[in-house]
């Protein structure tokens, strides 16, 4: 495959003619060609936990120390004492694995207490556990919508919503596009058993959110049900952490609300929030959560991290200093962040090779961030996506301001037409 430095992992899923084998080649050459040039910083190896500073080993040099940008787990509760207290409090009284599917013996106390506390969180009766946020969407969609039905995306949903549209009709209106929504859903009318608009609280590569008031009147005046992925807002978003919803006071304005214990609530799984019958039916119905072994038992810490966004409140309001410091440097300094109001921060670069320039720059600087590309978001809306923790320290964070302002005075990312990077020569 010619001209390598163009290409995009799209363009490997499925090239004509060839196998298996031949399109792996093909991707090595690529992922050869990338690192190269310094620019392949994907699955880097950690030598640290989840924090706001993370020791890597990189290609071409010995472990060091990082600014660490690549974190969701916003509240720094991975690490907090109470929550790891838990985790290993209950390896010692169950073991490391559930043993089973939920349905045929892997459920347990702790997963009940889950389901019951995020549905309280979230001032709703019922809901379900899922082994990944990804599946949390993915399986629930597949179960509940069939060839009959239609499913309506934003256009900037998460993959996992993607795939939960497999097995339906499909439908997807620009992002964050009201007219073009009510369009669909105006079309749409009397022509399937059943019409899901399926949207993000906030979107997780601007870290921009919907405007779910609309969003939900839409919805309600074409009587459409509407599902609600806040994984990025919920312990974030909101007077009491309970996400966009609770922005707009629209917590019980939905018909499900699905997550990620993996971002605030400093674990990993998935759940979905949803009226007593609904959940009852995905118990038995959803393939991907009857037949697949459920949470392990160190999952027991996820109560504890839930209470937390309560019992101490300071950690959200410490984010929040952090997100408003960080975010305002960024301006000042001329970079494009787009339309963010989240603990996601990006800098665009519209160009992804600037972007993966900008990343390799950071790296030089003791800053880890990642680099996002086609297909994740279009190609002409290259960026470097950065998550904010409470536990940066504003030293972290000048660290990091003081990185940009140089890779800036290299790249001027904050004059478009003159991006240093020279694509022809890939320096």
């Amino acid at each position: 495959m010619d001209n390598l430095i163009n290409k995009t992992f799209k363009d490997f899923e499925n090239i004509p003619g060839m196998g298996p084998y031949e399109r792996a080649a093909e991707w090595s050459a690529y992922v050869a060609d990338w690192r190269s040039r310094g620019h392949w910083n994907y699955r880097q190896m950690a030598f640290s936990g989840c924090g706001p500073r993370v020791e890597l080993r990189l290609d071409w040099g010995s472990k060091r120390d990082y600014v660490s940008l690549v974190s969701n787990d916003y509240l720094g509760f991975t690490q907090h004492p109470k929550v790891k207290a838990a985790a290993i409090a209950a390896i010692e009284k169950y073991g490391t694995g559930a043993g089973a599917s939920p349905a045929i013996g892997g459920h347990y106390d702790f997963h009940a207490e889950i389901e019951r506390e995020i549905a309280a969180f979230l001032g709703w009766e019922s809901a379900l556990v899922f082994t990944t946020g990804y599946t949390a969407n993915s399986a629930m969609l597949q179960c509940l919508l069939k060839k009959d039905d239609l499913a309506i995306f934003d256009s900037a949903i998460h993959a996992s919503v993607q795939e939960g549209g497999l097995l339906t009709n499909v439908k997807t209106f620009p992002h964050n596009d009201l007219m073009a929504l009510e369009h669909v859903l105006r079309n749409s009318e009397d022509k399937y058993r059943t019409r899901l608009v399926v949207v993000d609280g906030v979107y997780s590569q601007d870290g921009d959110l919907a405007p779910l008031d609309r969003i939900i009147a839409l919805c309600k005046l074409y009587n459409a049900m509407i599902v609600v992925d806040d994984a990025h807002g919920t312990g974030v978003i909101g007077e009491r952490g309970r996400g966009v919803l609770e922005l707009y006071d629209l917590l019980q304005e939905v018909d499900i609300i699905t997550g990620s214990f993996s971002k605030t609530f400093a674990h990993v799984g998935g759940y979905v929030v949803a009226k007593p019958e609904l959940v009852e039916y995905l118990k038995f119905h959803s393939r991907q959560h009857i037949f697949s072994a459920t949470l392990p038992p160190a999952a027991a810490c996820i109560p504890v991290a839930i209470r937390l966004v309560d019992s101490e409140p300071q950690w959200m309001l410490q984010l929040w200093e952090n997100v408003t410091y960080f975010r305002n440097g960024l301006v000042e300094l001329g970079l494009d962040v787009g339309n963010t109001q989240s603990a996601i921060i990006p800098v665009k670069t519209g160009d992804p090779l600037v972007a993966a320039e900008a990343t390799k720059l950071l790296l030089e600087a003791g800053v880890y961030a990642n680099q996002i590309g086609y297909p994740a978001v279009s190609k002409k809306d290259a960026r470097v996506r950065q998550s904010l923790m409470a536990t940066h320290t504003r030293e972290d964070l000048d660290q990091v301001l003081n990185a940009w302002e140089w890779v800036n005075s290299k790249l001027k990312l904050n004059k478009r037409e003159e991006y240093a990077y020279d694509k022809k020569e890939g320096t």
